[in-house]
C-alpha cells in the first residue's frame, strides 16, 4: 500500500453558477479537493484567469490540501465558469462559458516532471475541448510512467462529446468512469455492439484493455470491473440536494482505493458512500466526515 499516493488531476478549474450560489467546481478540480480529504498528495493542472474568480480559485484548492504550483494565471482569459440549473430532482444541466483560461494550459517542462512522479492521472473529455488544452492533457497522461493508472473520467457535457476525443482518450487510459447516460453513447461511438449496461462495461474494457472499468447508476449504486473481478454495490439511501460533484467524488474514492490496494468490493462501497455524503450537501466539494476519509478495515 502506497503510503501517500500522488494522484494529479488535469483540466478544467472553473465556479459553478447557480441561481442563488456559486460554489467551485470543474470536474478534476473535484477529483483533487476529495483526492486530498483522502490521503493523497493532490495535484491539480489547469489555468485560471488573473481576476478576482481565480485568486479564488486557488484559494479553494489549497484550503482543501491540493497542490497548485502547477495552475497556470493566463492573463489574456478569464477564469471558467459554468451557469447551473437544478431540476426537482437535484439533477443538473449546464451552460458552459466558451474560451475559458483553462482551455489554454500549454505544456511545460515542469509538467512533464510531475507526469513521471504521478502514481494516478485523472482526465476527461471537457478539458479537451480546445486544440492548446487537449495536446497539454494528452502529452501529460502518455508521460505517466507505465504502471501508473489513468483513469478517463468521461464526463459528457452538452456539445462537448465528440467521438474522436472519446475513442482518444480511450486509447490513452488504463481506467475508466463514466455513470449510465454515458455508457450507451461511449459504446456506440467504439463500436460496441452489446445491449446491456454490463456486457457494455466488459466489452469497452477489454476493446481498450483497461485496468478496470466503473459505471456509477445514481440511485442504482455502481458496477466496477477489474480484470476477472466485478463488484456490484448498491447505492446508499440520502436526503438529495444536489447531484453536482457526486461522481467526481466517486472518482477520487475509486482512485485512492485501487492506490491503497483495497478489495474492490471496499472500494466501490466507500465510493458510494462519498457519493451519497455529497448528493446530502450543497456544491460539489463539501468536507468529507473523518469516518468516510479512513481506510476501510477489510480484515
Amino acid at each position: 500500500m502506497m503510503a501517500r499516493p500522488v494522484i494529479v488531476a488535469i483540466g478544467e478549474v472553473l465556479w459553478d453558477v447557480y441561481p442563488d450560489a456559486v460554489h467551485f467546481g470543474g470536474a478534476p478540480a473535484n477529483v483533487a479537493c476529495h483526492a486530498a480529504s483522502l490521503g493523497a498528495e493532490a495535484w491539480m493542472v489547469s489555468a485560471v484567469g488573473v481576476d478576482a474568480p481565480g485568486a479564488r480559485a486557488v484559494e479553494a484548492l489549497r484550503t482543501r490540501g491540493v497542490e497548485t504550483l502547477h495552475l497556470a494565471h493566463d492573463p489574456h482569459h478569464a477564469t471558467g465558469r459554468v451557469l447551473v440549473t437544478l431540476d426537482q430532482a437535484g439533477v443538473p444541466s449546464y451552460d458552459i462559458v466558451a474560451d475559458s483560461a483553462w482551455d489554454h494550459r500549454v505544456w511545460s517542462d515542469d509538467l512533464g516532471r510531475l507526469a513521471a512522479r504521478a502514481d494516478a492521472v485523472c482526465f476527461g473529455t471537457l478539458g479537451q475541448r480546445s486544440p492548446v488544452s487537449r495536446a497539454t492533457i494528452r502529452r501529460f497522461v502518455t508521460a505517466t510512467p507505465p504502471g501508473a493508472l489513468r483513469l478517463l473520467d468521461v464526463n459528457l457535457r452538452q456539445g462537448f462529446d465528440d467521438a474522436d476525443t472519446i475513442r482518444e482518450s480511450l486509447r490513452i487510459a488504463t481506467a475508466m468512469k463514466l455513470n449510465d447516460d454515458e455508457l450507451p453513447i461511449v459504446a456506440r461511438v467504439c463500436g460496441i455492439r452489446a445491449t446491456t449496461s454490463r456486457d457494455m462495461l466488459i466489452e469497452l474494457a477489454a476493446a481498450f484493455q483497461l485496468r478496470l472499468a466503473a459505471l456509477t447508476r445514481g440511485p442504482g449504486g455502481a458496477v466496477l470491473i477489474a480484470g476477472g473481478d466485478e463488484s456490484d454495490c448498491p447505492a446508499l439511501a440520502t436526503n438529495v440536494v444536489d447531484t453536482v460533484g457526486a461522481g467526481d467524488a466517486f472518482a477520487a474514492a475509486l482512485v485512492t482505493g485501487v492506490l491503497q490496494e483495497l478489495p474492490l468490493d471496499a472500494t466501490n462501497r466507500r465510493a458510494n458512500a462519498i457519493a451519497a455524503f455529497v448528493c446530502s450537501e450543497p456544491g460539489a466539494t463539501p468536507r468529507l466526515p473523518a469516518e468516510l476519509c479512513a481506510i476501510p478495515d477489510t480484515g
